[in-house]
């Protein structure tokens, strides 16, 4: 992925979506099922929001993900 595609201005309305159901505290199956995906594509989806954002775990993307007030309280 190109340096240019990072940080939360990056991410695609898709991968908001997850963003925010990962912040309600849903797991991979219920966003699986409240998006009509697959858990496989949901791990996906995962794996580019955590690159996008730049950090290590769900928990870090949430917690940027509020700051940058992409995910409300």
């Amino acid at each position: 992925m190109p340096r240019s595609a990072r940080g939360p201005s990056a991410l695609t309305a898709r991968e908001l979506e997850v963003l925010r159901l990962v912040a309600r505290g849903l797991g991979k199956k219920e966003i699986a099922a409240d998006l009509g995906m697959t858990t496989h594509t949901v791990k996906y989806h995962l794996a580019v929001v955590l690159e996008k954002l730049g950090v290590r775990s769900r928990t870090e993307a949430v917690s940027l993900g509020v700051r940058a007030g992409l995910v409300p309280l």
